[in-house]
């Protein structure tokens, strides 16, 4: 396991770039298909990272929490050799309700990671809708506790939606969020 931190070239402002991906339910997405949210969060998790497992509920929880915002996960990592990442194992977590997010995505080029610049997982990316499309207004880490054992005070990502949506200032602080490495296919 490599430990890193996150560091996207992604500034506030800029476009989410787009992607076609196929989901757990057998659907492909793009942006498009979520542009009756108000607010996007795309994050680059995977199934097998602790830092990544330690996130689920709280992802879970915005999902479920906000009908205005879409939590998009996207699985980057090299299932040949993290086979615990793999497509399939990304339905069973979904199918017996581990992971419940608006969408569960695999990225088998690695080429939409590589767009966003995402470096580890979790990697988390909060997007506002405009009407022509989604524009980052938040790159930072979902809650304080860094390591999967920590206890978590400060529910960040929560207050940066809960304002985004109000359409407030975010209110918070960005500190890059922490986890493995993305497995990329040519490390």
């Amino acid at each position: 396991m490599v430990l890193l931190e996150s560091d996207s070239e992604l500034e506030h402002g800029d476009d989410a770039p787009d992607f076609e991906l196929p989901g757990t339910d057998g659907e492909t997405y793009s942006l498009e298909s979520f542009a009756d949210y108000d607010a996007l969060l795309v994050v680059f998790t995977c199934n097998h990272c602790p830092y990544a497992k330690a996130k689920f509920g709280e992802l879970n929880h915005l999902a479920d929490a906000y009908d205005d915002l879409a939590v998009v996960g996207i699985n980057p990592n090299d299932a040949d050799e993290y086979p615990d990442d793999s497509f399939d194992r990304m339905k069973e977590l979904v199918a017996d309700e581990t992971i419940q997010y608006t969408a569960y995505l695999r990225d088998e080029s690695q080429a939409v990671a590589a767009e966003y610049g995402a470096v580890c997982t979790p990697d988390p990316f909060l997007f506002e809708n405009t009407g022509d499309g989604f524009e980052l207004v938040f790159h930072s880490r979902i809650d304080d506790a860094m390591s999967p054992d920590d206890e978590v005070t400060a529910y960040e990502m929560r207050e940066a939606v809960e304002a985004l949506l109000a359409g407030d200032d975010i209110p918070v602080d960005e500190y890059p969020s922490q986890g493995c490495s993305i497995k990329w296919k040519d490390e």
